[in-house]
């Protein structure tokens, strides 16, 4: 049974990203399972019955405080619980492959940590992963980065489909001034601006047409930027309550690894960042 998967630990981070969480599985109309992962503080040779089973205790604790807050928020919703031992970003890969979505949150702009759940989770994660970083706006935009790629069609799947469940705004944009994002690798084009535009202009209005076919109602514009993705991103975050990217662009990088423009946005936007795997098939 899919599902929607939040990860809770009683901070205020992890309460803004279940709220985020809660509201995925209402309109999605998909059971939620709230997930805390607890371990042994200390080194194995310290290890003992009584003091385990204090630390369980206080992780089974935290559990049943998030869910107790996720039914007090939205008691139609059904909502499961997931107590693991080891580490956060195991515990909600575990349980991702069934997933919707995996919603997790993260530390302010700035401040995320090399190795944090928040960036080793959407690298690794078959699903896409919602990065919280703050609550929602009343007018929502959702900014979607396209550049051709697989990767890039998938995100505008979600965009989309994000959009329409929530009656909020699209922009679509294209940051193209960059080697990688030249259409066939044509580096060409960068000494005829005029070309460019027209040629990666094309690129974005046929990647976007077929979803503006299926989701009719969503208010959906594009933008071409001659800058790089990172940097046509990040600016249009300013103004996003989400934004959506997939996990690799156009670029060649390491597996379990995020691409720039993505480990970028996760570590500098200011708004929620969602990062969705290539589409298979």
């Amino acid at each position: 049974m899919t599902h929607v998967v939040v990860g809770y630990d009683g901070t205020s981070e992890s309460e803004r990203a279940l709220r985020w969480a809660v509201e995925e599985a209402r309109l999605r109309r998909e059971p939620l399972t709230v997930v805390h992962a607890w371990q042994w503080p200390y080194p194995i040779r310290s290890m003992d019955r009584e003091g385990v089973a204090i630390v369980h205790r206080m992780g089974e604790h935290t559990l049943d405080q998030g869910v107790a807050l996720a039914n007090d928020l939205a008691p139609g919703v059904k909502v499961r619980k997931h107590l693991e031992t080891g580490g956060p970003h195991a515990a909600l890969l575990n349980q991702g492959p069934d997933a919707e979505l995996i919603v997790i949150g993260s530390h302010p702009p700035e401040e995320t940590p090399v190795g944090s759940t928040a960036l080793r989770v959407p690298a690794r994660a078959a699903v896409p992963v919602a990065v919280v970083r703050s609550s929602a706006a009343r007018d929502g935009l959702v900014v979607v980065g396209v550049d051709g790629s697989l990767g890039a069609d998938g995100a505008l799947a979600f965009a989309f489909e994000e959009a329409a469940l929530r009656g909020w705004r699209l922009r679509a944009v294209y940051g193209c001034w960059e080697p990688g994002a030249a259409p066939g690798g044509d580096l060409s084009l960068f000494d005829d601006e005029d070309k460019l535009r027209h040629v990666c202009g094309a690129v974005l209005e046929r990647a976007v047409a077929p979803w503006l076919v299926k989701y009719p109602l969503v208010q959906a514009a594009t933008s071409l930027v001659l800058r790089s993705p990172r940097e046509a991103l990040l600016e249009a975050a300013e103004d996003a309550t989400l934004t959506v990217v997939g996990a690799r662009g156009t670029g060649a990088v390491k597996p379990l690894t995020l691409g720039a423009t993505s480990d970028a946005l996760l570590k500098h936007a200011p708004c929620t960042v969602t990062i969705v795997p290539q589409r298979v098939g």
